[in-house]
């Protein structure tokens, strides 16, 4: 598994926990299905974006 995907699994796998945290304490349903929908697509969004920014650089060498 690439550093990427590691990191999307540990991030979903947070999103998730948070989600069902605030399901639990009852927010969930006091907010409308579609803020809840684009709020779970910025957070996912984001943690690609983390991804790829924290991502080792390959390395390329070029011989002249």
């Amino acid at each position: 598994m690439s550093f990427v995907r590691i990191y999307l699994v540990g991030y979903v796998l947070l999103l998730l926990g948070a989600l069902l945290a605030l399901w639990q304490a009852d927010v969930l349903a006091r907010l409308p299905r579609a803020w809840i929908a684009i709020s779970l697509a910025i957070a996912i969004g984001f943690g690609i974006l983390l991804a790829v920014a924290s991502s080792p650089r390959a390395v390329t060498h070029t011989h002249d």
